[in-house]
């Protein structure tokens, strides 16, 4: 059971209604008026909690579990235990994450509240139901539109707009950008600050002043202490649906497609072009004024440096197919081997 001092439990749900937001199928000889109290993981889940069956590893926990209910897929209902409900699913993991976020959906829409030691320009726009904490700093001509929350000691710059329903972390900055609705934007996060721009001389690097901004699209997540540097003239773009995980570094110019994921460490150099559903695993690192296709998957640790092509799945540094990759590690560790035999 999740801590109830940090999340706020809706349940009991009802198991036939617990199927219908998931859109799973209720497995045969279930009762749908069976009460769930929560979920909890396989190996801890009780009568009253459901759990979910994903991955085939863990098929031996779900034979041995005492959850109540579980979701699963339906060649592997047969292995559930005597007793336990199963919700029937081609995707659990989806499923599943569903039902948790109907028990969890978070923190309920608080009335509008503007913290007292909050400082907000006269000359900002706040939308309806907006929630601002201490020490948090509008600045002139911000529009915040309905239901946004700002984090303790976060500070929105000049001419900022959030879109409706964006949550915006603790001590976040934000400057030359527009931020979309539905976003969750962690604590730390930078957006806006200048890009990384110089004239390279011995006679001393001369500053290029970056003249673009963010603009960050719909129902985005950016990870705790995450950058974004503003365009240098062009505009940094980050499509909608995109998942950024803590600790990346967006460099200027570039643009991310829809649905693209990024996660911890990796860094994206000015104007790389991130086509629709891109995955960067942690650590990654793309060069500048590269195209990675739609689709293109790369392995952490790994370095792009050249355009992809749509679908590659890439490792190493330079990136090569991944195939090739470990293809090349396997022989070395033979030739490694046979040496010192």
């Amino acid at each position: 059971m999740a801590d109830p001092r940090f999340f706020n439990n809706h349940g009991p749900i009802k198991l036939g209604e617990l199927a219908r937001i998931s859109g799973a199928e209720l497995g045969p000889n279930c009762d749908p008026e069976q009460p769930i109290d929560d979920v909890a993981p396989l190996d801890t889940a009780g009568p009253g909690e459901l759990s979910f069956l994903d991955n085939p590893k863990y098929a031996d926990a779900f034979r041995s579990s005492n959850a109540g209910a579980c979701v699963v897929a339906a060649k592997l209902a047969g292995d559930a235990p005597s007793g336990m409900a199963v919700l029937l699913s081609d995707r659990p993991y989806r499923a599943y994450a569903h039902i948790a976020r109907a028990f969890y959906p978070g923190a309920s829409a608080a009335a509008a509240s503007h913290h007292p030691t909050a400082a907000i320009d006269p000359t900002a726009t706040i939308g309806e139901g907006c929630t601002i904490g201490p020490n948090a700093v509008i600045a002139a001509g911000v529009d915040l539109g309905d239901g946004v929350c700002i984090g303790a000691g976060a500070v929105i710059e000049d001419a900022v707009s959030i879109g409706v329903a964006t949550d915006i972390g603790a001590n976040a900055t934000l400057s030359h950008c527009e931020i979309g609705e539905r976003c969750l934007l962690h604590p730390g996060v930078r957006i806006g600050q200048r890009g990384f721009g110089f004239d390279m001389s011995p006679e001393g690097h001369l500053d290029v002043p970056q003249l673009g901004r963010v603009f960050v699209g719909n129902d985005v997540e950016i990870g705790a202490n995450s950058c974004i540097d503003r365009g240098a003239g062009p505009d940094t773009i980050i499509g909608d649906g995109c998942k950024i995980d803590n600790l990346v570094q967006i460099g200027h110019n570039v643009q991310m497609g829809k649905g693209c994921v990024v996660v911890a460490q990796a860094g994206i150099a000015g104007s790389a072009q991130l086509d629709d559903f891109v995955v960067l695993a942690g650590q990654a690192g793309i060069a500048g004024h590269v195209r990675i296709a739609a689709g293109t998957q790369i392995a952490a640790r790994s370095g792009a440096m050249r355009d992809t092509k749509p679908g590659d799945k890439l490792a190493g540094n330079p990136a090569i197919p991944a195939r090739e990759y470990f293809r090349q590690l396997a022989l070395l560790a033979k030739l490694t081997k046979d040496k010192n035999s």
